[in-house]
């Protein structure tokens, strides 16, 4: 069975998300993405007659000669030109075919999901003067998987996400290619799959579809799952590396954080100190007196680092879910008495400043693990854990390097992270002969924030790595430090058993990594079940 079927039999278990009827959060973004759950429409009356209103407002604007922006008018700078009213119908063809240009790698399939389900509930809000049926058309591509091929290069983010947008259009009217079925085929073969003709947009609808924040908002709901992910899974990998290393259990004394009251910060040294309760929590190795005093920065200062991402995360959501459930093409009209607005709700600031943050916060949870991977690697550090984390035994020990590779390329992944936290929104570009002349860079910033999730979640596999394969050197040795651990950190680390080989010569890998890094994206072993998944 292929992932498609798998996944559209899992979808056929969700009960569907229904769009129209509230605010939706990133997780129900995520769901749909990712887990194919099927959507639905409200069928609340009142939804339905609001958009109904919208596209019979903007008619009847057009009806009495009334200048509509993008409708009547060309776009950008050409906004001075008119079109004349034979034309009218045929002008968001134009839009969408001279948008055609984006270039780069194709969004996935998860990416594309969240870009239709993202642009979806924007157009539900009902200030977009889009006809009903436009609304199942997305829905329809949605349920049937019909998956626009997305570029992800060519939007600046400001007059919303023109050029990748610009491929959702181009599908629903049958032109351009789609996945379909695992498939690339022609737009109209896989609409008449579904049994949906090509739309035949009408006056406002090219615009509605294009110029908004869908691509920025959908890959930002993705890196915000993945990122209160990492922010978890980092806890649980300190917790290991501290009791590897014989590190000093009351460096997350929870009454000690009550004295910085960070929130997030908090909730990191609480996952800390919890996964550090074993039956020796308290021992000290060496004895009382002989160790340090009080352990490197790396690991005493981990709630610090990792607090600063989750505090990051709570203002993130609030900005995210703000911007998923809003009316962000122009123009936007009042279904209720007619008021045309013209404005810049496609401006992508709020999702481009929260995933600049986003990845900053990553990159340096990133530049911890790799910290904690160092000390653990280096015999002048751990406590007396042999060189490189090698796990070969007599002579054999002369030819064996351990980890001494996977040391190097993790921090070559947290080096490129790292360099990757440069903000995007700093990098704004005149563009559109002026038009355009201040803009978010918000795609960019999101495309950037998933590259360095990507690499922190191989940071991330490197160090659950080497802390399975220090606690079992300590259990092959004889000295404590598994008996630090609590029931549920040591079940995890027994989890991981089934990807992560005991090292004990020179061997590759990758593969190792590979698989590691892809159970970290998506979730595999949920941490911390007693917390509230939502920040």
């Amino acid at each position: 069975m292929n992932r498609h079927s798998t996944a559209m039999q899992e979808s056929a278990s969700w009960t569907p998300l229904l769009v129209g009827a509230g605010r939706l959060s990133a997780e129900d973004v995520a769901d749909v993405a990712l887990r194919s759950r099927p959507v639905e429409l409200s069928s609340e009356l009142a939804f339905r007659r609001r958009i109904d209103a919208g596209s019979q407002a903007v008619a009847a604007l057009l009806s009495r000669g009334q200048r509509v922006y993008g409708v009547n008018t060309g776009y950008g700078d050409s906004c001075v030109v008119d079109v004349p009213p034979g034309l009218v119908e045929e002008l968001p063809l134009h839009l969408l075919r001279y948008h055609g240009c984006g270039t780069g790698r194709i969004l996935d399939r998860a990416e594309t999901r969240a870009v239709l389900l993202a642009r979806l509930v924007s157009l539900a809000q009902g200030y977009s003067a889009v006809r009903w049926q436009l609304l199942e058309a997305l829905a329809a591509l949605l349920n049937g998987d019909v998956l626009p091929r997305i570029p992800a290069e060519g939007s600046v983010g400001a007059s919303g996400d023109l050029t990748p947008l610009s491929y959702v259009a181009a599908a629903l009217v049958g032109e351009r290619d789609v996945l379909w079925r695992g498939t690339l085929v022609p737009s109209r073969e896989a609409l008449a799959g579904i049994g949906l003709p090509p739309l035949r947009l009408a006056p406002k609808e090219g615009l509605a579809l294009m110029n908004g924040t869908a691509v920025m908002t959908g890959l930002a709901c993705l890196a915000f799952r993945r990122a209160a992910g990492l922010s978890r899974l980092a806890c649980r990998l300190t917790a290991l590396a501290v009791a590897s290393l014989r590190g000093n259990h009351d460096h997350f004394e929870p009454r000690f954080f009550l004295l910085k009251p960070h929130e997030g910060l908090w909730r990191a040294a609480r996952r800390i100190h919890e996964d550090l309760g074993g039956p020796l929590a308290a021992a000290r190795e060496p004895s009382a007196g002989e160790g340090p005093v009080q352990d490197r920065y790396s690991l005493r200062c981990a709630p610090h680092v990792v607090g600063v991402l989750e505090d990051a995360l709570t203002w993130i959501r609030r900005d995210l879910e703000n911007e998923l459930n809003s009316a962000n093409d122009n123009p936007l009209l009042d279904p209720e008495d007619g008021t045309l607005f013209h404005g810049g709700h496609f401006y992508g600031g709020h999702v481009a400043f929260a995933m600049d943050a986003l990845k900053a916060a990553v990159a340096s949870v990133a530049d911890l693990m790799d910290r904690q991977l160092a000390l653990l690697v280096d015999s002048r550090y751990s406590a007396g854990l042999p060189s490189n984390l090698s796990g070969a035994t007599g002579e054999r020990s002369a030819v064996s390097h351990g980890l001494k590779g996977v040391q190097i390329a993790a921090s070559a992944w947290t080096a490129e992270a790292l360099k990757l936290t440069m903000p995007a929104a700093s990098f704004s570009r005149s563009t559109e002969c002026h038009n355009q002349d201040k803009v978010s860079m918000g795609t960019i910033a999101s495309r950037d924030a998933l590259r360095v999730l990507e690499l922190t979640e191989q940071v991330a596999a490197a160090l659950a790595l080497a802390t399975a394969q220090a606690l079992e050197l300590r259990r092959r040795a004889g000295t404590p430090a598994r008996e630090r651990l609590s029931g549920e950190a040591l079940a995890f680390v027994d989890s991981l058993a089934a990807t992560v080989p005991f090292v004990e010569e020179d061997t590759p890998l990758d593969t190792v990594l590979v698989r590691l890094a892809a159970e970290i994206e998506a979730g595999a072993r949920p941490l911390y079940p007693g917390e509230d998944a939502r920040l």
